[in-house]
């Protein structure tokens, strides 16, 4: 890599979000129609402080499959409790050993006030790499043609 990313440089800009109070029923819906298996959880409708994060699993396992009825609960009595996020600033190399360290695969991406500033999903960052590393391939390849070339 010849510049160092960073987390704002590869964060998608537009995420999915909730609000703390919002049902379990509603982030589910939202997450459907939006194609996502998780949701930033944020303040409220006027703040984009980062709370929280629901995934898919996470209603699956802390709603599904203990029985509850989704109807009365809201995101902020099941999502993650454990919040990691990044700053853009962030390396990916720094980004990659706190995802591997926490054992997430998203991280929400926030600015200097804790406002939502994009997200970045392990998928976004295998994609990265396995360009990265299709380009130092490309540029070994062509040195030992050179090389080959070169030789009598």
């Amino acid at each position: 890599m010849g510049q160092q990313l960073t987390a704002g440089d590869i964060c998608k800009r537009k995420v999915s979000v909730a609000y703390q109070h919002t049902s379990v029923v509603a982030a589910a819906q939202l997450m459907r129609e939006d194609h996502v298996g998780c949701l930033v959880v944020v303040e409220d409708a006027n703040g984009s402080q980062v709370r929280g994060l629901i995934t898919d699993r996470d209603i699956v396992m802390s709603v599904v499959a203990m029985g509850l009825d989704p109807e009365p609960l809201c995101l902020e009595d099941v999502m993650s409790a454990r919040l990691v996020t990044a700053n853009e600033g962030d390396s990916l190399p720094e980004l990659m050993r706190n995802m591997r360290e926490y054992g997430v695969r998203r991280v929400p991406v926030v600015g200097a006030n804790d406002e939502l500033m994009g997200i970045v999903t392990l998928d976004g960052v295998l994609k990265i790499l396995a360009h990265e590393m299709n380009l130092l391939v490309g540029s070994i390849d062509t040195s030992l043609k050179h090389e080959r070339v070169r030789r009598p």
